[in-house]
């Protein structure tokens, strides 16, 4: 189960992203200072449950949520900004801001990072060398 982190700090890190074919940093102050706001994170664009089902539903409450003194709502993923601007896209969530952790230092910084592996393998004549 999650640890509880209400009452901690949201992490200062800048969000690399593209507006209009163009690299737009934000920072961390600029999306939270003052607002109310609500960030969804989740594994992957175009997972198929997060397509599915959680962007949708949050695209479709955004209003609601804004109705109620929301500011903005976020979702935010471990891919850069291509990835998060065609997946925005292709679902037509636009009522949704969503922003790349490209490095993970939002998810990191919140303690929320998955942990991964990285692996890799030398083949040499089809006979696994190293792993």
């Amino acid at each position: 189960m999650l640890e509880n982190r209400e009452g901690q700090t949201v992490p200062q890190v800048t969000f690399h992203t593209r507006r209009n074919h163009e690299w737009v940093d934000v920072t961390s102050d600029e999306i939270f200072k003052g607002k109310t706001v609500i960030v969804f994170s989740l594994p992957g664009a175009f997972t198929p449950t997060c397509s599915s089902t959680h962007v949708p539903r949050y695209n479709q409450l955004t209003p609601a949520f804004k109705q109620h003194g929301v500011d903005d709502v976020i979702c935010i993923s471990v891919n850069d900004a291509f990835v998060m601007n065609e997946w925005r896209n292709e679902q037509k969530a636009f009522n949704v801001t969503f922003l790349p952790d490209g490095n993970g230092d939002f998810s990191r910084g919140m303690d929320m990072l998955v942990p991964k592996t990285t692996s890799a393998l030398v083949s040499v004549p089809g006979v696994t060398q190293c792993w």
